[in-house]
C-alpha cells in the first residue's frame, strides 16, 4: 500500500504572490487555485489539502467568524482542508519590519496575531489539524546589513514576542529562509536567528528547496556558500555533500516543508524581491532530483523518517498565469509530490 503521510498540499498563494501590480499578471482567485487542487489526479492518487496565504484577494486577515464559516465550507466541499497559513507580516500588507522596535515591530506582532487566531478558527471550524503560521522577519538583507549583530538581535526579540502570540493560540511560527529576507538571507544566520530566538517549540524553520538551494550558492551571503565558485553540476555528489552540510544544520529546527525545483538562478515578479526560482516540476533545467533531495529533509543522518509534520506543500511561486492555468501543471506537481511520499514517506 501507498504511504498515507505526510498528507500532500498544493499552495493557494502562487494566485497572489508577485501579482496584481501594474507590471505583474492579474491575481488568480483563491476558488480557481482550490479547483486547479481538487481536479489534479495521478494514479488515483489526489491533493490531500492547501496552504493559504492572508491577504486579499484570497483569505482577507480581517476576516470575521463569518467568513472564516464559509472558507471552510469552500475547502471542504472540494474534499480539501488546510494546513499551513502565511501570516501578511510585510509592511505594504500591513505589518511592519521585526528588526524594527517601534512601530515595524508593533505592526509586525498585529499581523501574527491575526494570523493565529485564522489558524486556531479553522482548527475550530473542522478544516484544520495541522499545520503552522508562516511568518519572516520582513526586512531586507541591505537593511539588516547596517548592523547585522544588533539587528538580528531585535528581530530575535520581535520573534519571541511572537512566540508568546502564537503560544497563546496553540500556533507554531515557521520562519522561511528566503534569500531575499533580512538575517534569514543565509544558512548560518538563519541558524544564528532560531537559537538568539530559542523558542524550539513554538519558533521553527520553514525549509523550501528552491530557497535553500541558493543558501548553497551564497546568493546575498557568499562568505556563507557551500558549492564552488565553478561548480559543475554534472557532480551531484557536491551537490549532495553541500546538501547534507545545510541539513544537518536546519534540519533539527524544520517544522514546515515546501517542496520545490530550482534552476540555481533568482526570480522576481511585481513587487516581490529576487528569490529562489520555482520552476515547474519537470524543467530540464531543474538542479534537484527532487524525491533523492527533498530526503535530506524529510530523513535524519541515518536515513529515519523524521515525521516532525504531517503535510508537505508544494510551492510554484510566480509561475505564469497561463501555466498555472494547464491541468498538466498541477499533474506534474502532484506526481512529484507522490514520488516524494513514497520514498520518504510513512503510513500511521
Amino acid at each position: 500500500m501507498p504511504n498515507s503521510f505526510p498528507k500532500l498540499h498544493n499552495a493557494a498563494w502562487p494566485g497572489v504572490v508577485g501579482k496584481g501590480s501594474p507590471e505583474g499578471e492579474p491575481f488568480i482567485d483563491l476558488d480557481t487555485m482550490l479547483d486547479h487542487t481538487a481536479r489534479a489526479e495521478v494514479n488515483g492518487q489526489k491533493f490531500d489539502g492547501v496552504d493559504l496565504f492572508l491577504f486579499d484577494p484570497h483569505v482577507s486577515i480581517d476576516s470575521t467568524d463569518d467568513d472564516l464559516k464559509k472558507l471552510a465550507d469552500r475547502v471542504a466541499k472540494r474534499g480539501l482542508v488546510v494546513g499551513s497559513v502565511v501570516a501578511p507580516v510585510w509592511p505594504p500588507t500591513g505589518g511592519g519590519s521585526a528588526m524594527d522596535v517601534g512601530e515595524g515591530r508593533t505592526h509586525f506582532l498585529t499581523q501574527v496575531t491575526k494570523g493565529c487566531r485564522i489558524a486556531k478558527r479553522l482548527k475550530e471550524l473542522g478544516v484544520r489539524s495541522y499545520g503552522v503560521v508562516r511568518i519572516d522577519t520582513a526586512c531586507g538583507p541591505a537593511d539588516w546589513m547596517s548592523d547585522p549583530e544588533g539587528n538580528q538581535l531585535k528581530i530575535a526579540e520581535t520573534f519571541r514576542m511572537a512566540a508568546d502570540i502564537a503560544d497563546d493560540h496553540g500556533e507554531r511560527l515557521a520562519a522561511e529562509g528566503e534569500i531575499c529576507w533580512g538575517g534569514m538571507h543565509s544558512w548560518k544566520r538563519m541558524v544564528q536567528l532560531l537559537e538568539l530566538t530559542d523558542r524550539p517549540g513554538t519558533v521553527g524553520f520553514q525549509a523550501d528547496m528552491a530557497h535553500t538551494l541558493l543558501y548553497t550558492l551564497g546568493y546575498n551571503a557568499p562568505e556563507d556558500r557551500l558549492l564552488p565558485e565553478d561548480y559543475d553540476w554534472k557532480d551531484v555528489k557536491v551537490l549532495d555533500a553541500a546538501l547534507a552540510k545545510l541539513t544537518a544544520a536546519l534540519r533539527p529546527w524544520t517544522i514546515d516543508f515546501h517542496v520545490a525545483q530550482n534552476d540555481a538562478t533568482v526570480k522576481g515578479s511585481g513587487s516581490h524581491d529576487k528569490t529562489g526560482r520555482h520552476c515547474l516540476a519537470t524543467d530540464p533545467n531543474g538542479k534537484l532530483d527532487i524525491a533523492h533531495h527533498a530526503g535530506f529533509w524529510l530523513r535524519d543522518s541515518y536515513g529515519n523518517a523524521t515525521k516532525k509534520f504531517q503535510h508537505i506543500c508544494w510551492d510554484g511561486c510566480m509561475f505564469p498565469n497561463d501555466v498555472m492555468s494547464s491541468a498538466k501543471t498541477w499533474n506534474d506537481i502532484l506526481a512529484a509530490m507522490v514520488a516524494v511520499r513514497d520514498q520518504h514517506g510513512w503510513n500511521a
